[in-house]
């Protein structure tokens, strides 16, 4: 056997196992999920909106308890997804987000790439941005910000998704 085909093999294992531990966690973030109790309504909200899955609404669930109670501006500060300014006088600097729970704000980027896909209002939201001239990168973490804002607002009324009637026509929506 060539190193190359040893080589090949040994990857192709590793990948398989990799692929068995994916499905052992999905498993145990379902049992997390299924055993607090008091998630479960909130789990299922956050699930009704297009890009949160099961991982996004366990990991926002046990990382930011305070998803719901506090308002936009304090969770997105929290999560770290406000623009912070760099101004000084009548020196303007850059707006940047940093700080907050770099998990959540992990699993929140992940998701609103797929929102950015198939949920029309970030949709929308998203080709907006990027007609005004905006780069992708910044158009992506506005839409991050505004799909935390849409969370928390959902959380605290206990509202779950629906699509706004003025994107629900069809020369607008898909």
């Amino acid at each position: 056997a060539s190193l190359r085909g040893t080589m090949r093999q040994n990857i192709d294992i590793h990948i398989e196992w990799l692929e068995e531990r994916i499905g052992d966690l999905d498993e145990e973030i379902e049992e997390l999920s299924q055993s607090q109790v008091e998630w479960q309504g909130r789990i299922a909200l956050l699930k009704s909106v297009p890009g949160i899955g099961p991982v996004i609404a366990t990991t926002l669930m046990a990382s930011l308890p305070e998803l719901g109670a506090v308002s936009d501006k304090r969770i997105s500060a929290l999560v770290g997804v406000a623009p912070f300014n760099r101004d000084s006088g009548k020196f303007r600097g850059s707006r940047m987000i940093w700080g907050g729970r770099a998990n959540v704000r992990a699993v929140l980027y992940m998701g609103t790439l797929v929102a950015v896909r198939y949920n029309p209002v970030l949709k929308a939201f998203y080709e907006r941005l990027l007609g005004q001239g905006k780069a992708k990168k910044v158009a992506l973490i506005a839409c991050m910000h505004k799909l935390l804002r849409i969370l928390n607002a959902m959380i605290r009324d206990l509202k779950p998704w629906r699509v706004p009637e003025v994107l629900q026509s069809d020369e607008i929506c898909c």
